[in-house]
């Protein structure tokens, strides 16, 4: 009996490691082929013979990209866009979570009935649209920033988080003679790494793959955000234009091996950030799970 369940048991682990392997092959690949296309050359790439090893290696792609200033000024942009915008974003989502996860305070029931609320139904575009302009933001970078400070999904899992937290450390803190906002930054911000981790990726992530505020909100291509460029490039459209007056070979890298150089600049940062957050990243999404 002993026997037969660590046989099934073996044969259950080997079947979920072939199943988790096989998916994550699945998400790797378009990163990897995108890899090899940047540093391959047009001739190879046109002629079919890149998969997943680069053939012909070359940088003529990324040396392209490099030439070209206004993607780093946009790269900038987003840097800025992103950094700004989920400190704004955490700062004032831990002022707004902090009071509601308490029982006590009045109106808690109708402000979360709000949260709520808005979170299904909103303005639109076009509301958004016309307060953005009437409050003189446009082209400005508080467009990119405020408009998005709060995000009611993020708010009530930090709520959530927040409610788990025993009164009697805050009990005790009050005793000492420290005030709510001494608690809040000094007590229940280092409590609520996970939540605040899952919270900043999330937020992260958002304004770094934004591109259509940027085109909504922006006149000036100098405050572009690098995924505006990139969606540009991959139209065909920015730096393709560049290069019009070059020959054919040059069009095509400009059509495949650029657009591929791009894509792997734009979106290997936001990879890179995942693996220093992981471990309160996982932290983060088991919130209100049962715990044995």
């Amino acid at each position: 009996m002993m026997q037969n369940k660590t046989l099934g048991y073996r044969i259950f682990t080997v079947v979920n490691y072939m199943i988790m392997l096989s998916i994550i092959g699945i998400c790797l690949f378009p990163f990897v082929y995108m890899l090899a296309l940047s540093f391959s050359s047009s001739r190879a790439v046109i002629g079919g013979k890149v998969f997943l090893i680069p053939v012909e290696f070359t940088m003529a792609a990324y040396n392209k990209i490099v030439n070209y200033p206004r993607f780093f000024r946009a790269y900038a942009n987003t840097v800025f866009y992103t950094v700004g915008g989920t400190t704004i974003s955490l700062f004032l989502t831990l002022l707004f979570a902090y009071p509601l996860s308490k029982s006590f305070l009045r109106g808690r029931n109708f402000l979360m009935k709000i949260v709520i609320f808005s979170m299904f139904f909103t303005g639109g575009l076009i509301p958004n649209f016309l307060t953005v302009s009437w409050l003189n933001l446009t082209n400005t970078v508080w467009a990119m920033l405020i408009p998005f400070a709060i995000s009611q999904f993020n708010l009530i899992i930090l709520i959530n988080f927040l409610k788990n937290i025993p009164d009697s450390i805050e009990e005790a803190a009050i005793i000492d003679g420290m005030g709510y906002f001494g608690i809040l930054f000094k007590i229940i911000v280092p409590l609520s790494l996970p939540a605040i981790a899952t919270i900043m990726l999330y937020t992260a992530v958002f304004f770094w793959n934004d591109w259509f505020y940027g085109l909504i909100y922006m006149n000036s291509t100098e405050r572009y955000p690098v995924m505006l460029i990139l969606r540009n490039i991959v139209n065909g459209g920015t730096l393709a234009g560049a290069a019009s007056g070059s020959g054919s070979a040059d069009k095509d890298t400009i059509n495949i091996t650029l657009k591929s150089a791009a894509i792997i600049l734009t979106t290997a940062p936001i990879i890179c950030l995942y693996p220093f957050l992981q471990r309160y990243f996982v932290k983060g999404l088991t919130l209100g799970s049962v715990k044995g």
